[in-house]
């Protein structure tokens, strides 16, 4: 598919079930057309992810995943050996088989970053959570953000055949260094309004009644009004709807806090303020 405008870009993220606001969907018309990756921040569970995914649907590309924690390095980022087949490559030699270059391509695995560098059609390439990642870990991916390239020892520089849309999402968790920011397009994700998450309810449920938005919504803005270690998400406001859908429409919300709420304080707080009382 082609995305010629802002507009375009708005068509095919609601087609995959995203509603974006316009800001995001001139950030992500933005990325594509001046080839430039897109950061995208905000608190957990506002639809960061969820961007790459419907966007690599919408243009029939590729999605591949960089899920960044701490400690990751260039073996999981990058790429690695195949240790197993080098040693048995090298017992075949020594049994008298012809010897085989130990680092050449047909050893070397690949992981996310080269995968996309060398992919034949259209990626979208996710970092997700570049946050968790440590600092030296975001300053490798300085050369990769500037010059889509990147250097193995044994085999050289490496540069994209074609370059990758790329998407970094933050739960700022700790600030990003700078360098890695002015390389980026920058898009907060903030939670949607009531309104607009019931939009977002809609369209993922198509026929939902409108009791059941209106409940779930309204009952989600609440919690999200508390002082909560971890509050819900437009994942969990779906989620909730879909179980009052099987539960029925009138069952009572407290019992099913387990689908907004993951931390048992967080539910004991809400039960302990009523703050669901009368919803």
């Amino acid at each position: 598919m082609s995305l010629e405008t802002v507009e375009d870009v708005e068509r095919a993220l609601v087609g995959e079930g995203y509603l974006p606001d316009r800001g995001l969907a001139t950030a992500v018309f933005l990325a594509i057309r001046l080839e430039q990756p897109l950061l995208l921040e905000g608190e957990a569970g506002v639809g960061k992810t969820e961007v790459a995914r419907a966007l690599a649907s919408a243009l029939g590309a590729r999605l591949i995943r960089l899920q960044c924690h701490e400690g990751i390095d260039l073996h999981h980022a990058v790429y690695d050996w195949d240790y197993q087949r080098q040693l048995l490559a090298i017992r075949a030699a020594e049994a008298g088989a012809a010897a085989r270059e130990l680092f050449g391509r047909e050893f070397l695995l690949r992981r996310p970053l080269l995968d996309a560098l060398e992919a034949e059609g259209e990626v979208v390439l996710l970092i997700d959570e570049i946050d968790r990642a440590d600092d030296e870990f975001e300053a490798f991916l300085l050369e990769f953000l500037a010059d889509f390239a990147v250097t193995i020892p044994e085999l050289g520089t490496i540069t994209a055949r074609r370059r990758p849309l790329v998407v970094l999402t933050s739960n700022r968790t700790r600030e990003l260094h700078d360098a890695v920011k002015r390389r980026c397009l920058y898009q907060w994700i903030d939670y949607p309004t009531r309104e607009r998450e019931a939009e977002i309810v809609r369209i993922r449920l198509p026929g939902v009644p409108e009791a059941v938005v209106a409940r779930v919504c309204a009952a989600v803005a609440r919690l999200r009004a508390e002082e909560l270690y971890k509050v819900p998400g437009v994942g969990e406001t779906i989620t909730w709807a879909r179980a009052l859908l099987a539960l029925g429409p009138d069952d009572d919300l407290d019992t099913t806090l387990g689908v907004a709420l993951k931390v048992r304080e967080d539910i004991e707080r809400v039960r302990e303020n009523g703050v669901l009382q009368g919803a």
